[in-house]
């Protein structure tokens, strides 16, 4: 069977991880096997998230009735019930459910009446509190598969520690990255000099490890100091997968959707106050406008270094008429030419305009050019990938280090 769980968590405390984690030793000490702990990413564009959109399913062998049971009162007890935004959501069932409302949940956006019919499909047992919202996630991650998975270790502090500030040795944390990636990432952000792993909400995760395999997420583990966690669990997750990207074939983009798209730069890239840069992109048959914001801190300059006829791929996220930019491909970036007054050819200094139609003429000697001069400007950027640093990285979005999905690729061909 598998339990899912979704929305217990609020912007003032809980994790839905942690009390999937509880669940797990309370069903173990009734004598149920748990089989798998799955951590289920969901659209992050979702306006209702808490913060990372995660729902929770455990595959286990045992009492359907009694798991049920178990997983509502888990619930109960730990669930931020009180916070006006918390609608948690628990499906317990023991026949597969369609792994359409999954993508769906996990690419685009799903309804609570969609859920509620699955569930009743397959006579699933299910519980919704309040607005019953977290149904939905729950019936996204019973009825979630992964093509591609990484994992991920979460520390959880003590209950009596809630609140206050973490106690995790940063040193320690430089040197798990050092010593295991590129088979962990998202550890810390060497580039920027900043902790990624320990969040700062008042939630129960102490950190997590990032990673393509539980041996490599634990050795990264075995290095970090810190204050002593109650409890620890390894989840199977579809975080770093890429699995929210839509391969950009359509004309038509879904607000709060992500997307994979290809097209040739349309214009010089432009700086906003406040360090924001855009750039517009021709896709198809229409222009699009893609941004870098300032938390993507380096990446911006990659942005910055493109001109109009270098062609692309970009990811990311499809908001207000934009492209929120996760990572891009240079597909060719030529040396761009520019025109310029010529230089003189008596006293060497450049020419400056006569006037329209009339050709140039040297402000020294006087004398005169017809024909402008073209000048090549070296590129700083070469053909590649390039992405935004861990410290800006959403928790779907597949790092450099993991390669590229050459699936999603061939479906969305160069321009």
């Amino acid at each position: 069977m598998r339990i899912g769980i979704d929305d217990t968590d609020s912007p003032r405390g809980m994790c839905t991880t942690y009390l999937g984690a509880v669940l797990i030793r309370r069903l173990s000490r009734a004598g149920i096997a748990v089989r798998q702990a799955r951590l289920v990413r969901l659209n992050p564009n979702v306006p209702w998230k808490t913060r990372g959109n995660a729902a929770v399913c455990i595959e286990a062998a045992g009492s359907p009735r009694e798991a049920f049971r178990l997983a509502c009162s888990t619930v109960e007890e730990y669930a931020d019930l009180a916070h006006e935004h918390t609608h948690p959501g628990v499906v317990v069932s023991d026949e597969e459910l369609p792994s359409g409302f999954y993508q769906r949940a996990v690419q685009g956006f799903c309804t609570l009446p969609e859920a509620l019919e699955i569930i009743g499909n397959a006579g699933a047992l299910s519980k919704g509190y309040k607005k019953k919202m977290g149904l939905i996630g729950a019936t996204a991650a019973v009825s979630s598969y992964f093509d591609d998975a990484t994992y991920e270790i979460l520390a959880y502090r003590d209950r009596s520690c809630w609140g206050t500030p973490r106690l995790v040795e940063r040193e320690s944390l430089f040197a798990a990255d050092l010593h295991t990636y590129p088979h962990t990432w998202d550890t810390v952000d060497r580039e920027n000099g900043v902790v990624v792993c320990v969040p700062h909400t008042p939630d129960p995760v102490l950190f997590g490890i990032r990673g393509e395999r539980p041996g490599w997420v634990a050795l990264a583990r075995e290095e970090v100091i810190s204050e002593r966690p109650s409890l620890e669990q390894v989840w199977i997750t579809n975080q770093g997968t890429d699995a929210h990207l839509i391969p950009g074939i359509s004309p038509e983009l879904q607000e709060g959707c992500s997307y994979l798209l290809a097209g040739t730069v349309a214009s010089v890239p432009r700086t906003f106050k406040g360090g924001h840069v855009s750039v517009l992109m021709t896709w198809g048959n229409q222009s699009l406008t893609c941004m870098a914001y300032e938390p993507t801190k380096g990446f911006r300059e990659v942005v910055r270094a493109l001109l109009p006829g270098d062609r692309l791929r970009v990811a990311g996220s499809y908001k207000k008429g934009s492209i929120n930019l996760e990572k891009l491909q240079v597909l060719s970036a030529p040396e761009g030419a520019v025109c310029m007054p010529p230089v003189c050819e008596r006293c060497g200094k450049r020419m400056t305009s006569a006037g329209t139609m009339k050709g140039y003429k040297c402000r020294r000697c006087g004398g005169r050019g017809r024909e402008p001069e073209t000048v090549m400007i070296p590129r700083t950027i070469t053909p590649g990938w390039y992405e935004v640093p861990p410290t800006a990285r959403r928790h779907l979005a597949r790092p450099l280090c993991r390669g590229v999905r050459e699936d999603l690729l061939s479906l969305v061909p160069a321009p």
